[in-house]
């Protein structure tokens, strides 16, 4: 049974998530969640100890969101080399789902938190590993079902792909141009059927 805390929580993690992640932990004020809450700042401290327990839930929150939207996406195959074309599918249309989000909090809050919250950055940092091994995950099943190449060295990959990925989204938000993300795309598919197909 759910109890009345942890639908508090929840409820106040859904509010405040996307606006940590679009206006950055040290612009977020308590001021500015009680507003969007409609709740006492006694009422989030009984839930959350301080700001940056509270950052670091919503960011939790946001990636388990957006983690859960890749991850059902990629059950559109079994293939391995197939999950990492419907992986360049799912980030051509990621500009405007991410928008929901409040922006991308890989990109948001690994920049914000460089800045203001070792702790913050240090879970921004283990989203990023556990996402490039999760890619290397892929290839490497690729490689043992034949249909990548064995010459290809797994993480390595995984982390190209991902820095490739990240600065397509980077410039995409930054221009205001989707254009950066579905040619990066696009250049991925590429490099797909070029060097990691067998």
């Amino acid at each position: 049974m759910t109890t009345k805390a942890v639908l508090t929580s929840q409820y106040i993690l859904e509010i405040v998530a996307p606006i940590f992640n679009k206006n950055g932990y040290a612009a977020t004020s308590m001021s500015d969640i009680t507003k969007a809450t409609g709740l006492t700042k006694g009422a989030i401290y009984g839930n959350f100890k301080n700001k940056e327990e509270l950052s670091i839930a919503a960011f939790k929150f946001t990636i388990k969101t957006l983690l859960g939207r890749i991850s059902t996406h990629l059950e559109l195959s079994n293939s391995p080399i197939q999950k990492l074309f419907l992986i360049t599918d799912f980030y051509r249309n990621y500009y405007d789902y991410s928008k929901q989000l409040g922006g991308c909090p890989v990109i948001n809050v690994g920049v914000d938190a460089n800045n203001q919250s070792i702790l913050l950055l240090q879970k921004v940092k283990e989203v990023i590993q556990k996402i490039q091994k999760q890619l290397a995950t892929i290839i490497e099943n690729g490689i043992a079902a034949g249909e990548i190449s064995s010459e290809i060295n797994a993480m390595q990959y995984a982390k190209r792909l991902d820095t490739m990925i990240q600065g397509a989204i980077f410039m995409t938000y930054t221009m205001d141009d989707e254009f950066y993300l579905k040619d990066t795309m696009n250049q991925i598919d590429q490099m797909i059927h070029n060097e990691i197909k067998r």
